[in-house]
């Protein structure tokens, strides 16, 4: 599944980790993908579930929070 950088950068801020969401914007390219990119999403503390949960590609909230 290919994901904006946006949306993790988001997700990371709404979970309240601005140093991994900084991170994130400076390492990661403008598209990833999941399954190749996992490695990388490991590194911030995500995996590809947290974000096919959070919408993929709509709106990152989570109706039922977290």
């Amino acid at each position: 599944m290919q994901i904006d950088r946006q949306q993790i950068v988001d997700l990371l801020r709404q979970r309240g980790d601005e140093d991994k969401a900084t991170q994130a914007e400076s390492a990661l390219p403008e598209q990833l993908d999941t399954d190749k990119d996992k490695d990388k999403l490991s590194q911030l503390g995500l995996n590809p579930q947290d974000l096919m949960g959070s919408g993929g590609g709509g709106g990152m909230g989570n109706p039922l929070g977290s």
